[in-house]
């Protein structure tokens, strides 16, 4: 029995990436309920993206999760005799959807971030490339202006200096 649960584990998650990620492109049901359940004042805003899962927070994804699989343990309750095996496979199933809601948001969130930080990263890319042009360009002529100056410094008689010999020898080192 436990493989069954976490066969339904996973594909519990799976359910909850996919519901999440479907709530996110449209709420049309969740729309509809709240148009079924509140009066006018009430009822949402065409502008607003809320779902049953996507953008509500736990406690109430914990109970649209649950009230679904309520209804469809009822609906299999009167095609299937239910057992003890049966609320541990419900739990699994409860659980493993929220933790897919969770990781789909995880990955819409990360995907919303790169999105963001895309646009910015190409005008510093573009920035650190102007950069880095104007530095070559300033290395360029500096380094034309310096070996000038070095030519120069070469050009000019040095002072021969004693070496470190010599200097022991003066001072009767040596």
């Amino acid at each position: 029995m436990l493989t069954l649960e976490i066969i339904l584990f996973v594909a519990a998650i799976l359910f909850g990436i996919v519901w999440y990620w479907k709530e996110s492109k449209g709420n049309g049901i969740y729309r509809f309920f709240n148009k079924l359940m509140n009066s006018k004042e009430l009822q949402m805003k065409a502008t607003e993206t809320k779902g049953f899962v996507y953008g509500q927070p736990f406690l109430l994804r914990l109970v649209f999760v649950a009230v679904l699989f309520i209804i469809g343990i009822l609906i299999v309750r009167f095609l299937i005799p239910i057992d003890i095996a049966t609320i541990s496979a419900f739990a699994s199933m409860i659980v493993g959807t929220l933790i897919g809601t969770y990781v789909a948001g995880g990955v819409f969130k990360s995907a919303e971030v790169i999105d963001e930080h895309s646009d910015s990263l190409e005008d510093l890319v573009q920035n650190t490339i102007e950069k880095g042009k104007d530095f070559i360009e300033d290395l360029k002529s500096d380094t034309k202006e310096g070996i000038k100056e070095e030519v120069k410094k070469e050009e000019t008689p040095k002072e021969e200096k004693k070496s470190a010999r010599e200097r022991l020898k003066d001072k009767g080192y040596l």
